[in-house]
């Protein structure tokens, strides 16, 4: 079993500002929509990593212990409002039941009689799934008679399910209108760490961004470039900053546009006055490889002019000892993308050397989810991470100050 490492973090002894939670609700007796982010790896007909089940038990155990008759929601994959027997919730009911200790009935559909009889024959703590929502055509549609058809499930609504707060959906934004409706202690955790990272961090602030494409991440780098007092580069998406300031990337895949993005961004980073904008730190050296295989020729490149035939599929040494001493001197630090191929053994050292750093930094330390938090698990280090979120993009869009539709809809001010 792997599980989220995921203790309050120093801003969330407080109750979320303007967020409707548990205790605005009358649980006793009553029957509460849940909407869990359940979407899990499966193996061979078995979840293969819990972390996202793990997540969310504290507000099951919470509500079960007030007296709440619990109706889970959540999807799994992408089946085009359509049943697939290979993404049905059977195993995941399965697992949750190994976790609470207790059994969680399955229905056999999403809306309908035989849900909603198995709804009213709940008792207090006791716990049932709906399948797969998006096995219905009018979830991801957010179509209000789908909604309405969850609605009519339940007395109540909570949202734990911050993994798919970025989506408005029937089941994370559409039924809250129509419902008493309020967060559960997973997403309120998420949206108090995340918001407080951006608005009063310990400083100073680094921000470590990775992964494969400027584009992905422009508006969290614009973010951090705004509020962060150092914010490095690594992965692919450094090749975008290298070309645009005139290196060779030899056969690394990066369009123009990207690189035009890249250029812009380092442009603001050099206007800098006063704090406006934050230190950008690139690779100094890098991996390279003949191709992404574990077998293909490599070695490390002092320097940042990648020869034409070579790709680089890594941060070299000097640039992870670099990240490393950026970490070492931080007071908060956000990482995000891992900094390089680190699933392919000879081109994981530099995001190991980035993780181990992060693990033993003496400040406060967020995970933005995704490959970053895979690449913790995969290193041994995540009980070592101080916060590690949930939800990957949705994370990444708090953070650009983007609004959430499943975090809006639950504001004192709107909302069902």
């Amino acid at each position: 079993m792997s599980t989220v490492s995921s203790p309050d973090s120093p801003w969330a002894r407080e109750r979320v500002s303007g967020l409707r939670g548990l205790d605005d609700l009358e649980l006793s007796g009553r029957r509460v929509l849940v909407r869990v982010d359940f979407n899990v790896p499966l193996r061979d007909g078995e979840v293969a990593d819990d972390s996202r089940i793990a997540a969310a038990l504290p507000t099951l155990v919470e509500l079960r212990g007030r007296g709440a008759r619990l109706i889970l929601v959540s999807h799994l994959g992408r089946p085009g409002g359509r049943w697939e027997a290979d993404l049905s919730l059977a195993p995941v009911a399965r697992r949750l039941g190994e976790l609470l200790g207790a059994e969680v009935r399955l229905a056999p559909e999403v809306v309908g009689e035989r849900a909603r009889r198995m709804s009213e024959e709940l008792a207090p703590g006791a716990v049932m799934m709906l399948e797969n929502v998006r096995f219905a055509p009018g979830e991801t549609a957010n179509d209000p008679a789908f909604a309405a058809a969850l609605a009519e499930l339940a007395d109540c609504y909570v949202d734990d399910a911050f993994g798919a707060s970025h989506r408005a959906h029937a089941s994370t934004e559409g039924v809250a209108h129509l419902l008493p409706a309020a967060a559960g202690r997973l997403l309120e955790r998420e949206v108090t760490t995340l918001r407080a990272l951006m608005e009063a961090p310990a400083r100073p602030l680094l921000a470590l961004l990775g992964g494969a494409k400027v584009a992905d991440k422009l508006g969290v780098i614009e973010s951090f470039l705004q509020i962060a007092d150092t914010v490095a580069i690594g992965g692919a998406m450094c090749f975008a900053f290298l070309a645009a300031e005139g290196h060779q990337i030899g056969s690394s895949a990066v369009g123009e546009e990207e690189i035009e993005h890249a250029r812009g961004l380092l442009a603001r980073a050099r206007q800098r006055s006063g704090g406006a904008h934050a230190r950008l730190l690139l690779p100094s050296d890098l991996v390279i490889a003949r191709s992404l295989d574990a077998a293909a020729e490599h070695r490390v490149l002092a320097g940042v002019d990648v020869p034409e035939g070579w790709l680089a599929p890594d941060i070299g040494p000097s640039s992870a000892a670099s990240f490393a001493a950026a970490v070492a001197q931080a007071e908060t630090v956000f990482w995000n993308g891992p900094m390089g191929a680190f699933e392919i053994a000879p081109f994981a050292e530099g995001t190991r050397r980035v993780a181990q750093a992060v693990a033993e930094a003496p400040g406060y330390t967020v995970l933005g989810g995704g490959d970053s938090a895979a690449a913790v698990h995969a290193f041994g280090l995540a009980e070592r991470i101080d916060y590690i979120s949930t939800g990957g993009g949705a994370a990444l869009e708090l953070l650009e100050g983007r609004q959430l539709p499943g975090v809006a809809v639950l504001e004192r001010d709107g909302g069902g």
